[in-house]
């Protein structure tokens, strides 16, 4: 065992002390994330409306800000399995990190939505994601790929070398997220995110509409990566795989 480390063995499973980091980090932040971006609409409902649907975009935007810039060298930050999805088909990620980044990510979101289950019971449906009044949800789901093609593109985009942004990366992320929210939440919620969307329905226990939360940013992330490509040629520079991995070695 490395000094300091922490080993559980018993194949095929090996956990360092410094992949229980970046788990964990995928765990926390996730957890944030989601308790802002669904704890707006459950503490909406509560109040009677007292957090506008201006303040219930911005949080979940500003939240993925804080968590980029506080502990985005721990795991990379991803928050989200469509973005896990993209660094790794770039080539910025070890896709043997994937299952479980999305086990973390997905643990994290179901966490916030028991806690605001637990705090204020069902209201505002636990922030769940689904089409606005009389949107089909083949118009939703469109909406949803294309918000993804936009926030992936950005994380890759910042993320390159030859953007050389750093730490602004953050404010491009959260600022694209608000964005988003702004104009196109009353269409489909602005998820861009499967865990952010999975939690809900699996607390609540109904999925009818979870199927475009799922396809749509998946698509969009393999959207992203492809003009990704385009734009900046293959990835694994070091600057994609640095903000993909964090800065932990091992």
């Amino acid at each position: 065992m490395p000094p300091g480390g922490l080993e559980v063995t018993g194949p095929p499973i090996l956990l360092t002390h410094r992949a229980a980091r970046r788990l964990f980090s995928e765990v926390l932040g996730t957890f944030l994330l989601v308790l802002a971006g669904a704890g707006a609409p459950v503490v909406g409902a509560v109040t009677h409306g007292s957090i506008s649907r201006a303040a219930a975009v911005t949080a979940p935007g500003l939240t993925v800000m804080a968590v980029i810039l506080f502990m985005g060298a721990v795991s990379g930050a991803h928050l989200n399995p469509a973005v896990t999805f993209a660094f790794s088909l770039r080539g910025d990620f070890p896709w043997r990190r994937v299952p479980g980044y999305l086990a973390a990510q997905l643990v994290g979101a179901a966490l916030a939505c028991l806690f605001l289950r637990a705090v204020f019971g069902t209201a505002g449906s636990l922030g769940a994601t689904e089409p606005g009044h009389g949107i089909a949800d083949w118009k939703a789901f469109l909406i949803e790929l294309m918000l993804t093609v936009g926030l992936v593109s950005t994380i890759l985009g910042t993320a390159s070398k030859a953007q050389n942004v750093g730490p602004l990366s953050a404010v491009g992320v959260g600022g694209y997220i608000v964005l988003a929210g702004l104009w196109s939440s009353p269409i489909s919620g602005a998820s861009m995110n499967p865990a952010r969307s999975f939690a809900p329905d699996l607390v609540l226990g109904r999925y009818t509409h979870l199927w475009l939360y799922v396809v749509g940013p998946v698509a969009g992330a393999v959207a992203a990566v492809a003009f990704a490509a385009i734009l900046r040629g293959p990835g694994g520079d070091v600057g994609g795989v640095t903000a993909a991995r964090g800065t932990l070695d091992g």
